[in-house]
């Protein structure tokens, strides 16, 4: 049976398997949120979207409000903190997850 240091020994080897940059701040004392709460990327999608989704209004171009409409609810998908979760990419062995088998 695995003691309570090994149990933390492996939880510390997978966070830095999951999220290397998080385990090493975290090491160095200056914490930065995990990987699926960093939602650069979807901010930058979400403001080209409306973007094209406004000049395509402006100026009544019909493919490029389609654009727009796509690329703001695709980017509104990536602010789902778990949205790799419900597609079966559970990740194993971690707290509040069971392992099914």
């Amino acid at each position: 049976m695995p003691t309570y240091d090994e149990k933390l020994r492996a939880l510390e080897e997978q966070l830095h398997r999951d999220d290397p940059g998080f385990a090493a701040a975290m090491a160095d004392g200056t914490p930065r949120s995990p990987r699926e709460y960093r939602r650069r990327n979807a901010w930058l999608c979400m403001v080209f979207g409306l973007t094209a989704l406004g000049i395509g209004i402006g100026i009544g171009h019909g493919l490029l409000i389609a654009t727009g409409l796509v690329v703001s609810g695709a980017a509104a998908h990536l602010f789902d903190p778990q949205r790799g979760r419900r597609h079966g990419k559970n990740i194993q062995e971690t707290p509040g997850n069971p392992r099914t088998d």
